[in-house]
């Protein structure tokens, strides 16, 4: 059962300039009251089905019904509006966290001040710079909601504890982060070589795995990204993801619609991105 925090303290990004901008004290997130639903007398109600938001990852669905309960009694929830942070570059690393709805992305500001966006979270993905987490040290980056979106957290010390009872749980972390080390050192490799279109085509390919749904016109995106958002994930200027953009459209490889942005010809985007020239 998730509980909703009466104190969390929460950042409002919309007139920050920075993810790494550190703010004053800030005013106190209030949970949702919980609606009650009214049971009509005579009529027998199901019992509810207990909700396990951690059952959802493959890490932890292995986990026993008690050691979940645990678990579930000590995750909180709350709803952050668009642009907020969830956390910021530099702040503790005391959380970890659940797309429960919605879509985050990861932000790190480089030396320069400018800000590269590291990856798009959806629903069910597991969160918070997660070898920062284990190691107790700061987060790296920041997270910020695209969207009106909902988190759940659980304190690093309630999750080591179940990790340190299971050690077949503790080898699967360890796997996991030797994932998320290779998708970083792939990342870090695309922007040092690949061309400026190879990037935007790799990076296509892959929202369109992670977040696309098939449509008669194509592959529909189900998150709303701006050209500005695509070129801090490719780690481009705007000026070259515009160019890039216009001549995809051009080939008519992609189109937007309502503001979503359609994939049309995710066989040539795949052969850019693999360094061959579309057929």
């Amino acid at each position: 059962m998730c509980i909703n925090s009466q104190s969390e303290k929460f950042l409002i990004a919309a007139n920050q300039p920075s993810c790494s901008t550190i703010t004053g004290s800030m005013p106190e997130r209030l949970s949702k009251p919980s609606k009650r639903s009214s049971k009509p007398k005579g009529a027998s109600m199901p019992p509810p089905k207990p909700h396990r938001p951690w059952q959802t990852l493959p890490l932890f669905n292995r986990l026993s019904s008690a050691e979940q309960d645990a678990l579930d009694r000590q995750t909180i929830e709350l709803p952050f509006t668009k642009g907020e942070f969830i956390f910021r570059q530099g702040d503790p690393a005391e959380w970890f966290h659940i797309v429960k709805e919605g879509t985050v992305k990861c932000v790190k500001s480089t030396p320069e001040g400018r800000e590269v966006t590291l990856k798009v979270l959806r629903p069910g993905d597991l969160f918070c710079c997660e070898a920062s987490a284990f190691a107790g040290s700061p987060h790296p980056g920041c997270a910020q909601a695209m969207e009106p979106t909902t988190i759940l957290k659980i304190h690093r010390k309630t999750l080591l504890d179940v990790i340190e009872r299971n050690p077949r749980l503790a080898i699967e972390i360890i796997q996991y982060l030797g994932d998320r080390l290779r998708e970083v050192q792939e990342q870090a490799k695309a922007f040092a070589l690949d061309r400026a279109e190879q990037r935007v085509a790799s990076l296509l390919v892959d929202l369109a795995k992670k977040a696309g749904v098939s449509t008669p016109d194509g592959i529909r995106l189900t998150i709303r990204l701006t050209q500005q958002d695509l070129a801090d994930m490719a780690g481009l200027t705007l000026e070259t993801t515009s160019r890039i953009f216009s001549r995809f459209k051009k080939a008519r490889w992609i189109s937007r619609a309502s503001r979503y942005l359609v994939i049309h010809d995710l066989p040539a985007l795949t052969a850019l991105a693999n360094h061959s020239a579309p057929s």
